[in-house]
C-alpha cells in the first residue's frame, strides 16, 4: 500500500496541473488602461480544426503494435504529446485507446532495451519525456518504472563535460542529443523521479559552452557555427532549468529574435524541430517575446497542412510537431508551463 501512495498524490498532482491550463486557454483581452483591448496571441478557429485534423490523421496512421512511423520510439513519443498538448488522456475518448496503446509500446521497448528505448539517444530522450508526461495523465507503477529505468540510462550516458551524443555511453557530446535530454530530466524530475542537481547543473554548463560568444546564438558543438535549431533547442533547454534571466539565455533570445523572415516559411527537415523548440523559448521568455511570435508561426504552420491532416513536408515527426508548435497556447502540458 505505501508503495502505490507517491504514485497516486503524483497523478492527482500533476492532472491538476492539467485542469488548471484548461482556465489558461480561455481566449482573453487586457484593458491598457485607456479602455481598449490589447490582443493577447491565442488560437484561432483555424488553428484549433487544424489541431483537430492532424491527431485524426495520426490516428489513422498508428502501426498495428502501437507505434508510429519509421523511428518508432521518437515518433511514438511526439505523436503522444501531440495527444497530450491538446489535453487528453489515455483510456478515455475519443483518442485513450490510441494513447494506451503507444505508451504501451514504449513500455515494452523499454523492457527489452533494459530502460533505453529507441536505436539513439535523440529517440530516447523524446521517449523519455513522453513517458513522464503521460505519467501525470495515469497511476501506473508500470510506466513509473519504465521512467525510472529511462532516468537511469540518461544519468549513467552523461559524458565528463556534461552532454550527450548518439548512444548511451559517456563519450562525445552535441547540443540537439543533450537537450533533449536535458528537457526529459527537468521533466522526470518535475514528476517527482530523483535527478540529482549536479547532473541539470552540468547540462547547462555544456549548452552554455556551445554559445557561439561573438553573436550569441548557439553551435551543433563548442566552436562550431551558430544556427536557427540548435539555438532555439539551447535557449529552451536553459530557460526549462531556470535560466531565464541569465546573460546566455537573453542574448539566445536575442539571436532568436533577429532571425531572418525567410526562416517562418522554409520547410525543410528541421523546420518543424527547430520551431518546435522556438515557439516555446519565446513563450517561456514573456509575452513580450511570445505575442509578436507566435502569430507568424500559426500562420506559416497552417498554410503547409495538407488535406489529410498531416505535414507531408517534413519528416515523420513533421506532423506531430506541428501540432506542438500550433497547440502551445493549450498550455496542458507541465514541461511546457512558465
Amino acid at each position: 500500500m505505501k508503495k502505490s501512495i507517491p504514485c497516486t498524490i503524483q497523478f492527482a498532482a500533476r492532472a491538476a496541473l492539467l485542469l488548471l491550463g484548461l482556465l489558461w486557454t480561455i481566449p482573453s483581452c487586457a484593458d491598457d488602461g485607456s479602455g481598449a483591448a490589447v490582443s493577447v496571441a491565442e488560437l484561432t478557429p483555424q488553428a484549433e480544426q487544424a489541431i483537430e485534423k492532424g491527431l485524426e490523421f495520426i490516428s489513422r496512421t498508428q502501426l498495428g503494435d502501437g507505434s508510429w512511423g519509421k523511428y518508432k520510439a521518437a515518433t511514438t513519443a511526439v505523436s503522444l504529446m501531440a495527444y497530450m498538448v491538446k489535453g487528453h488522456f489515455p483510456d478515455r475518448p475519443p483518442y485513450g485507446d490510441q494513447m494506451s496503446k503507444g505508451i504501451d509500446f514504449l513500455l515494452q521497448e523499454s523492457k527489452k532495451g533494459n530502460g533505453y528505448i529507441g536505436t539513439s539517444m535523440y529517440e530516447h530522450g523524446l521517449a523519455t519525456l513522453a513517458l513522464s508526461e503521460a505519467w501525470g495523465m495515469t497511476d501506473r507503477e508500470t510506466l513509473r518504472d519504465a521512467l525510472k529505468g529511462a532516468v537511469g540510462v540518461i544519468l549513467r550516458s552523461q559524458n565528463p563535460l556534461g552532454g550527450w551524443r548518439y548512444q548511451p555511453t559517456p563519450t562525445d557530446a552535441d547540443i540537439s542529443a543533450t537537450v533533449m535530454q536535458t528537457i526529459a530530466l527537468a521533466s522526470a524530475k518535475e514528476a517527482g523521479i530523483l535527478v540529482p542537481d549536479a547532473v541539470i547543473q552540468k547540462a547547462i554548463a555544456y549548452v552554455k559552452s556551445c554559445e557561439d560568444k561573438q553573436t550569441g546564438g548557439f553551435c551543433y558543438q563548442p566552436a562550431g557555427t551558430a544556427g536557427v535549431a540548435r539555438t532555439a533547442a539551447g535557449v529552451m533547454s536553459l530557460m526549462i532549468c531556470g535560466q531565464r534571466e541569465d546573460a546566455v539565455t537573453l542574448r539566445g533570445l536575442n539571436w532568436l529574435k533577429k532571425m531572418p523572415p525567410e526562416q517562418f516559411e522554409q520547410a525543410d527537415g528541421f523546420f518543424f524541430y527547430a520551431h518546435y523548440y522556438a515557439v516555446q523559448a519565446m513563450f517561456q521568455g514573456g509575452d513580450e517575446w511570445y505575442q509578436k511570435w507566435y502569430p507568424r508561426i500559426r500562420e506559416s504552420v497552417l498554410a503547409k497542412q495538407a488535406p489529410d491532416g498531416s505535414w507531408p513536408e517534413a519528416n515523420e515527426v513533421g506532423t506531430p510537431f506541428a501540432i506542438l508548435i500550433l497547440g502551445v497556447p493549450y498550455r496542458y502540458l507541465p514541461i511546457y508551463q512558465r
